[in-house]
């Protein structure tokens, strides 16, 4: 799932332009942003409100088991990084 700040309709364009098939989330109000504690304060444009760039795996209870967090958007978790992730966790 993915979490953004932007308004529905910004976050459904940025998905069919991107061609995403996960469901994405508005959170235009930062609300889920902030309980997961990757709120960046006025680091968005004009000063708004944007989430820190974070990947989370959270297993079936909603426990988070594993977190990658970043201050570049474009620095992620490799694919295969994720995927060692999980191994360490079954």
């Amino acid at each position: 799932m993915g979490i953004s700040v932007d308004s529905p309709a910004d976050s459904r364009k940025l998905c069919e332009s991107r061609r995403y098939t996960f469901p994405f989330l508005s959170d235009d109000n930062a609300d889920t942003i902030r309980r997961y504690g990757v709120l960046h304060p006025k680091g968005g444009e004009g000063g708004k409100d944007i989430a820190r760039p974070a990947e989370f795996l959270v297993d079936a209870t909603g426990t988070i088991r594993w977190v990658n967090l970043t201050d570049d958007i474009r620095v992620r978790a490799r694919p295969e990084s994720v995927l060692m992730a999980i191994d360490r966790l079954l």
